[in-house]
């Protein structure tokens, strides 16, 4: 027994000289978890807002959303389409094999895998070749005018690693495959992700082999994933959680008025709509054979018309929303106000134009929905089957956790569905490129899950990836989001606006793109 004593005594002895002398964890909460540890997998904002502490990229945005140097120290151009990247020195994985340029190589050609949906992120470069081991060159399809704000989040695997874990392929995540890369992480960030219990938590500490400095002093993260608004918001009152980033509309004002807490205030460049199948002959869950109703911009317009998009700014969101006519959100390059403006409520219009379409009774259809994803997204939803019933359409909610729906829609197993898309890149051309454009195995219409097919529109998106004129550019960025606009092709609702609570000691900087940086971040 003495001897038990003892060695139990000499462990936690040790554990204690082992742990951090000042450990500081943020235990941050929030309604969805994460759906994939693959970083080319899925272009999903929390997956990637978790992945950026662990996985990163040449490049990283600062905290004005300014490009500054990562995992590469200096880049130039030294032909119109080639660009020579200049790799960090001493810069090792986490399991310590060293960074090289064969590991920038080797992600290139994994991220482009059709299985992914990150492709956007390298969109414009045809090839990266490798100069020595600290040199890369990006060899391009033409002037790429954001090809650094695209490249934040192309993030860099092991090439080692992969190959000895089997991971060399990215995980196909619609097809419901687990690799070792989908539940394990080896990257050169920040932080080390230490453990994921998928619907529980993640939990990461500090990397003290990080080539960088952390901006504030949290060394342990634990973010935590609550469906309920009702227990987010009580986690926070009780202190068992130290901020939440996506607060419960209806609980704002009263949070503001706690004086153990504060609310950080920002907008979010990210938009909510409802996509529509245009593609399908034979419109999936309706009661409407041999046809698809939504291929007629009648139709499509109908729809828009019977939206209240100030009723739900007004009561759903209780304010924290901005109506949305166009596709991106101010803050974004290419959005302007006088284009973004809705139109008004107009339900007689709506049952004229579904007549007009040969629906003169209106037609069934479903609705799929995530709920746990965007701020009251599966009430917004159950707001918009009673606006287009008074215009006569029947539809069927389907409301479901964000895994399992986004696989569902991304095998186009829907008929109409909602979305929220954030710019990471806070420039249009990245909604347009992969909402707007025909879809192909890459980066064009990779997330065009209604599967739009404009040729006009094409050309507008195609001419504007290479056109480094901005006041050419800008014109036809503007031409690309009216033409979305009077075609209907989606069924943009609002803009989101993000407020984050925090206990009074926690200080961060709030991000726009929605993926708050743990490095940022204190806890006093």
């Amino acid at each position: 027994m003495r001897l038990n004593r003892f060695l139990a005594t000499t462990l936690a002895a040790v554990a204690l000289a082992a742990a951090p002398a000042h450990a500081v964890t943020l235990k941050w909460a929030a309604q969805n978890d994460i759906i994939s540890l693959d970083p080319h997998s899925q272009n999903h904002a929390t997956t990637n807002g978790i992945l950026q502490h662990v996985y990163e990229g040449l490049v990283r945005y600062d905290k004005k959303f300014g490009v500054e140097p990562a995992l590469a120290t200096s880049w130039k151009e030294i032909a119109p389409n080639q660009w020579r990247f200049n790799l960090r020195k001493g810069v090792k994985f986490q399991d310590g094999t060293p960074f090289t340029a064969d590991d920038v190589v080797f992600s290139y050609g994994r991220i482009l895998q059709p299985q992914g949906t990150m492709q956007i992120y390298v969109a414009g470069i045809k090839e990266v070749k490798k100069v020595d081991d600290l040199t890369v060159d990006f060899i391009l399809g033409g002037p790429n005018p954001i090809m650094l704000r695209l490249i934040v989040d192309f993030r860099i695997m092991s090439k080692v690693w992969a190959a000895k874990n089997k991971s060399e392929n990215v995980q196909d995540y619609k097809a419901k495959e687990d690799t070792f890369a989908s539940r394990n992480t080896n990257g050169t960030g920040p932080y080390i992700l230490k453990s994921w219990e998928p619907d529980k938590q993640v939990v990461m500490t500090a990397n003290k082999d990080w080539w960088g400095k952390l901006d504030g002093n949290v060394t342990d993260v634990v973010y935590t994933p609550i469906k309920s608004d009702q227990t987010r918001v009580a986690a926070l009152l009780s202190g068992d959680v130290d901020i939440v980033t996506d607060l419960p509309v209806q609980d704002v004002d009263r949070l503001r008025q706690d004086k153990k807490l504060k609310v950080l205030d920002g907008h979010e460049v990210r938009t909510i709509f409802i996509g529509l199948d245009q593609f399908s002959d034979e419109l999936k869950y309706s009661n409407i054979k041999g046809k698809n109703p939504f291929k007629d911009v009648r139709v499509r317009k109908a729809l828009n018309l019977a939206v209240d998009r100030e009723a739900i700014r007004r009561v759903t969101m209780r304010g924290l929303s901005i109506p949305a006519a166009i596709m991106i959100a101010p803050g974004v390059h290419g959005h302007a106000k006088d284009i973004d403006k809705i139109d008004k409520v107009d339900v007689n219009g709506a049952k004229k134009l579904l007549a007009e379409a040969g629906y003169p009774d209106g037609f069934e259809f479903g609705l799929d929905c995530p709920n746990n994803r965007y701020v009251n997204d599966e009430r917004i939803c159950q707001a918009l089957v009673g606006m287009w019933a008074r215009a006569g359409l029947k539809v069927t909610l389907n409301a479901q956790p964000m895994a399992t729906f986004i696989a569902k829609i991304q095998n186009f197993d829907h008929a109409a569905y909602m979305l929220g898309w954030g710019v990471a890149t806070f420039d249009g051309l990245y909604t347009l490129q992969s909402l707007m454009r025909t879809k192909t195995t890459g980066a064009d219409g990779s997330f065009n899950l209604g599967r739009i097919s404009d040729a006009k529109l094409d050309g507008l998106i195609d001419a504007m990836k290479t056109e480094i004129d901005i006041k050419k550019r800008d014109v036809m960025l503007r031409e690309a989001l009216v033409l979305t606009r009077d075609q209907y092709y989606y069924v943009p609702l609002h803009h989101q606006l993000r407020p984050w609570a925090m206990k009074k000691g926690v200080s961060t900087v709030h991000k726009a793109d929605d993926r708050p940086e743990s490095r940022f971040a204190r806890v006093d």
